[in-house]
């Protein structure tokens, strides 16, 4: 089996974030490209109209070894959502990412923000950990094991500590527009005819019918729809927060 064969596994919308996350961040990491033609800067793009800045201020990652952690967290996370909360939906994942693009977006312009890949892979953390099996564990590099959902907390304090408030700020905006994107599409439903992607983009993906359907889950071989609410109060009420065993849980920073 070729590489390629391997890379046509992934799914379509991940396979892109995580192109475009290599596509823009190793060009400015063997000093190719430089780091500023790809930051978001506000004047440049609404008066010289160098609109390509807020696609790439996106996939702009950190360097050394915390741009791979940052990448394999955008792997996982991605696939995750798209692999099985958004199967067959690609074109519906797609048109909310953008959503919330524009989302992080507004929320950042602001505080000022040059790059904004930390605020995308929170809100992916987030959906991500919000749509976990009840009770799923994560550690961090094996050191300490906490329950999935406090993740994008865990994230936010690591910034704050490392990086100072500013940073922690940017965060924190990406894990408010994940709360909206989870409580909005999944969990109330509020927002879910917004979420539900245009007919050229379910075309283009290969999407067929009209999407937007929350509280996907696969059950003996089936396909049924359930109000994620009731899927969390069920599996709650059978399971006791532990009676099943989830496994390992995912472990950062492997």
């Amino acid at each position: 089996m070729s590489f390629m064969d391997e890379i046509r596994k992934i799914p379509p919308v991940t396979r892109f974030l995580c192109g475009a996350t290599l596509g823009v961040t190793l060009p400015v990491m063997l000093q190719i490209v430089s780091p500023y033609k790809a930051i978001f800067v506000k004047e440049l793009v609404t008066r010289r109209y160098e609109v390509w800045r807020a696609f790439t201020s996106f996939f702009l990652g950190s360097s050394g070894i915390n741009f791979i952690f940052e990448f394999v967290m955008l792997y996982r996370n991605s696939d995750e959502l798209e692999s099985k909360h958004y199967a067959r939906r690609s074109a519906d994942y797609a048109w909310q990412l953008f959503l919330a693009g524009l989302a992080i977006l507004g929320l950042n312009i602001p505080l000022g923000t040059f790059v904004h890949t930390r605020a995308l892979l929170l809100a992916l953390t987030y959906v991500s950990s919000r749509l976990a099996p009840p009770g799923s564990q994560t550690s961090f590099f094996g050191l300490i094991t906490f329950p999935l959902i406090y993740l994008p907390y865990m994230l936010v304090g690591m910034d704050l500590l490392m990086a100072g408030p500013s940073a922690a700020a940017v965060s924190i905006s990406g894990a408010v527009v994940g709360h909206l994107w989870w409580w909005g599409v999944w969990d109330t439903g509020a927002l879910r005819g917004w979420g539900t992607a245009p007919a050229w983009l379910r075309a283009l993906l290969g999407q067929t019918g009209g999407g937007g359907v929350a509280g996907i889950a696969n059950v003996g071989g089936g396909v049924h729809v359930v109000p994620p609410r009731r899927l969390r109060e069920e599996a709650a009420s059978t399971t006791g927060f532990g009676a099943h065993s989830w496994g390992s849980g995912r472990r950062l920073g492997d």
